[in-house]
């Protein structure tokens, strides 16, 4: 493949196994695209599908998806604890080889203006790819979800799509749609059930709250597990790490008596990410990515062809 572009579209189901494969199946149902990972949350009701294609198959790969899951899915009838608009909430474009994030986001206006022309379904450009910077950040979109943004788009033209009318699709509501870096999900889970702390501690280290850079945090409970989770997004781990957003949560946690009970990255993260983690907690000196194994041997049979 001479380029590679990645998508990560998050689709609000998260229980119906046979829906999200549907889904990809739908996805999968041309040249050039590969799927890297898929992951299901019960509590969250939302699949992240993760997948790779060229510069000229990945936007009609998504596009394929998006029109399959405007059938399967009606957000009249969903329920889950993380915020959505949209059967198809968000499709993000990540370049990964050969391409730009101009690129990303030329392939991300033209989906989501395909959306709405193909589906009907009305869309937002966000990230990169918006052309309002009031909707660089996908949270001021998002904001009231499905239910609000329904009532508020006839009315406030602030609300109202970069793709589309004054009307929500009936069933599958809007899709955001983005050309980004590549993001790092990673949720924390306390042992507590109490989630007014893991909003408490959400609202301390989120960027917006003059928390760490590049963090974006919500707090939620996971009924099922019976835990609280503070949710988030690192969209710089550069600057800020795996490991150094462990530590914040952990300091706030300890204050309020309360432990770790785990963490989980949704869908993929870069290798750097997890050496960055391996040599925060064990201090290694003199670290840098030449130590690691393949990394030498990526460099050395790299430089010899």
């Amino acid at each position: 493949m001479q380029t590679i572009i990645e998508c990560v579209p998050n689709f609000s189901e998260g229980q119906d196994s046979e829906k999200i494969e549907a889904i990809v199946q739908a996805l999968l149902a041309g040249p050039d695209v590969y799927l890297l990972g898929k992951e299901m949350d019960r509590d969250h009701n939302r699949s992240v599908v993760t997948f790779i294609g060229t510069r000229e198959s990945v936007g009609e790969a998504a596009l394929r998806a998006i029109g399959r899951a405007s059938e399967l899915i009606d957000l009249n009838n969903h329920h889950g604890v993380h915020p959505r608009m949209g059967a198809t909430d968000v499709v993000p474009f990540v370049p990964i080889k050969g391409a730009t994030l101009a690129d990303c986001a030329d392939i991300a206006r033209r989906v989501a203006e395909q959306t709405w022309r193909r589906f009907r379904i009305p869309t937002y450009l966000y990230e990169a790819a918006a052309r309002n910077p009031k909707r660089k950040n996908l949270e001021h979109i998002r904001r009231g979800q499905f239910e609000r943004l329904r009532e508020e788009v006839r009315t406030n033209p602030e609300r109202r799509p970069d793709y589309g009318g004054l009307r929500l699709h009936p069933t599958a509501g809007a899709t955001a749609v983005a050309a980004r870096k590549f993001l790092i999900a990673y949720n924390i889970n306390l042992n507590t059930s109490n989630v007014e702390l893991a909003k408490a501690i959400a609202r301390k280290i989120r960027a917006s709250a003059g928390g760490l850079p590049g963090v974006k945090a919500i707090g939620v409970e996971l009924k099922a597990r019976n835990l609280a989770q503070v949710s988030m997004n690192l969209t710089d781990f550069e600057t800020t790490s795996i490991g150094t957003v462990f530590d914040a949560v952990q300091k706030e946690a300890t204050r309020a008596k309360v432990t770790i009970a785990s963490s989980e990255i949704v869908g993929l993260v870069p290798r750097q990410a997890i050496e960055e983690v391996a040599a925060h907690y064990l201090k290694i000196q003199n670290f840098h990515s030449d130590i690691i194994l393949e990394n030498r041997l990526a460099r050395v049979i790299g430089a010899g062809t």
